[in-house]
C-alpha cells in the first residue's frame, strides 16, 4: 500500500475542480480521506483542500496524480538527491536537516522509512544487497564516502496530528502549558499510556532529576522500576549520587530525609557516598558488595534495568558510571531510544531538552516540573508532542504509582 498527500487550491467549488479530481481518484481506485478543507470567504480568496491518498502501488499513484495535475492538484513524487560526504564529521552542503516526525524517502520507486528518526540530523542512505536503507545520522557520525540526502525532493514527513490521530485527548493536552489544568486526569492518562505501551511491547523511558531524591520520592520511583513499569532510566550524576547518599547516610544534599534537618558536615555526605562507589569501581559493584542495599540505582541494578548517567561540567566526583564525554553520552542514549512508546521527564530541564532532541515525535512524552518554563523550553526546542504538567514531582509520582497499582 502506497500513501500520498495531495493539495488543491483555487476556485474549487464553482469551477467543479474538486468533483473532477475525486472522480479521477475513483477511476484509478485511489482511496482518499479529506484532512483539511478551507473555503474562501470572498471571491478573491482561494479555497484549500488537502487529501490523504492510498493506492495499491506507486505506479497507480503516479498515474492518478498525473491525471489530477491539470485540475490544479499539487504533489511531490520526485526522488531524493544523494551526495557523498567528502570528509569525516561534516555533512554535504545543502544536506536535508531532519525533524523528529516519521520520515520516508523516495528512491528507486520505493518509499523507504528513515530509521532512528530524530531532529537536527542528516539522512544516511545505503544499499544492502538489493534493498535500500535509510537512517538519521548525527553530524559527528558522518564518515567520508557516506551517501546522504541533500535538498527537499523525495522526502515526506508525517505530521504530528497524523501520528496521534487515534488519541484526541493526548493531542488536546499537548497544546497548552498551565498550572491550572486537571492534573489527576492528566496523570491518569499517562498511566493509561504506560499500560498501553507495555501491552504493545514498547518501552517506557524515565528521565529524572535530583529533586526526586531531595523530595523523598526515591521510594516511589524505585517502586515503578521494581514493578516493571520503567524499562530505561536516563539521569545525571546528581540523581544517582543523592540516591546513593540517601541509602548510605539517610540524607540528600546533607538534609535528613526523615526530619528535614541538616546535620553537621552534611554538605559533604554526597561526596563521601561518591567516593565509596568510586573505590568499589561502579554502582553495580557497590550493590554486589552490599555497600548499596536500597534506592533507585540499587533497584535498577538488581532488576537489570539499564541506565545512562550523563555528566555535566558542574558534577562532583563524578560517579564512575557517569559518561563525561557529551557526544558519547548522546550516542549512548540513542542506543536505548528505539522502541520507546512513552517518555516521562520529571524535574530536570537540561536532561529533558537533551532527550527531547533525540526522541521521535511518535513517543508520547510527559514533562513534569514545578516551573512551567521547563516545559516551554522543551516545546520551543522542537519536542512539540510533550504534555506539560506543572506540579511537584512528589505529587506526580504518588498519583502515578496509585494509578498503576490498581
Amino acid at each position: 500500500m502506497v500513501t500520498e498527500r495531495l493539495s488543491l487550491s483555487g476556485d474549487l467549488l464553482d469551477s467543479n475542480s474538486l468533483a473532477k479530481v475525486l472522480d479521477l481518484l475513483n477511476h484509478f481506485g485511489i482511496g482518499f480521506q479529506i484532512r483539511k478543507f478551507r473555503v474562501g470567504e470572498y471571491s478573491s480568496e482561494p479555497s484549500l483542500i488537502e487529501l490523504f491518498l492510498t493506492a495499491p502501488d506507486l505506479q497507480t499513484m503516479r498515474s492518478a496524480l498525473k491525471a489530477c495535475e491539470e485540475h490544479g492538484a499539487t504533489f511531490n513524487l520526485d526522488e531524493v538527491v544523494l551526495a557523498e560526504a567528502d570528509m569525516d564529521g561534516v555533512l554535504p552542503d545543502g544536506f536535508y536537516s531532519t525533524t523528529n516526525f516519521t520520515t520516508h524517502i523516495l528512491l528507486d520507486d520505493q518509499w523507504i522509512e528513515v530509521e532512528n528518526v530524530e531532529m537536527d540530523c542528516g539522512i544516511r542512505v545505503w544499499k544492502q544487497g538489493e534493498t535500500w536503507n535509510a537512517a538519521t545520522c548525527a553530524m559527528h557520525s558522518v564518515r567520508k564516502g557516506d551517501r546522504l540526502v541533500v535538498g527537499f525532493s523525495g522526502v515526506r514527513i508525517t505530521p504530528l496530528d497524523e501520528e496521534q490521530r487515534d488519541d484526541q485527548e493526548f493531542r488536546f493536552m499537548s497544546n497548552d502549558v498551565s498550572s491550572e489544568r486537571p492534573k489527576r486526569r492528566m496523570i491518569a492518562h499517562a498511566a493509561e499510556a504506560i499500560r498501553k505501551a507495555k501491552v504493545e511491547g514498547k518501552k517506557v523511558l524515565f528521565v529524572g532529576g535530583p529533586a526526586i531524591i531531595h523530595s523523598g520520592s526515591a521510594p516511589l520511583l524505585a517502586r515503578l522500576v521494581s514493578d516493571g513499569w520503567i524499562d530505561v532510566l536516563f539521569a545525571g550524576n546528581a540523581l544517582a549520587a543523592h540516591d546513593i547518599e540517601a541509602n548510605m547516610l539517610g540524607t540528600s544534599l546533607g538534609v535528613d530525609l526523615k526530619t528535614g534537618s541538616s546535620g553537621p558536615h552534611g554538605h559533604t555526605h554526597h561526596l563521601r557516598a561518591i567516593n565509596k562507589v568510586r573505590r568499589a569501581g561502579s554502582i553495580a559493584e557497590a550493590v554486589k558488595s552490599g555497600l548499596i542495599n536500597g534506592g533507585v540505582m540499587y533497584t535498577c541494578v538488581t532488576r537489570g534495568i539499564p541506565f545512562v548517567l550523563c555528566g555535566s561540567i558542574r558534577d562532583d566526583g563524578p560517579l564512575p558510571d557517569v559518561i563525561t564525554d557529551n557526544v558519547l553520552a548522546q550516542d549512548t542514549m540513542r542506543k536505548f531510544i528505539g522502541g520507546v512508546g512513552v517518555c516521562l521527564m520529571v524535574a530536570t530541564t537540561l536532561h529533558s531538552v537533551a532527550v527531547g532532541n533525540i526522541l521521535p515525535a511518535s513517543a508520547k512524552t510527559y514533562c513534569v516540573d514545578s516551573d512551567s518554563d521547563t516545559v516551554i523550553k522543551l516545546t520551543d526546542r522542537g519536542t512539540h508532542q510533550a504534555v506539560g504538567l506543572v506540579t511537584d514531582c512528589e505529587f506526580f509520582l504518588n498519583e502515578l504509582v496509585a494509578n498503576l497499582s490498581v
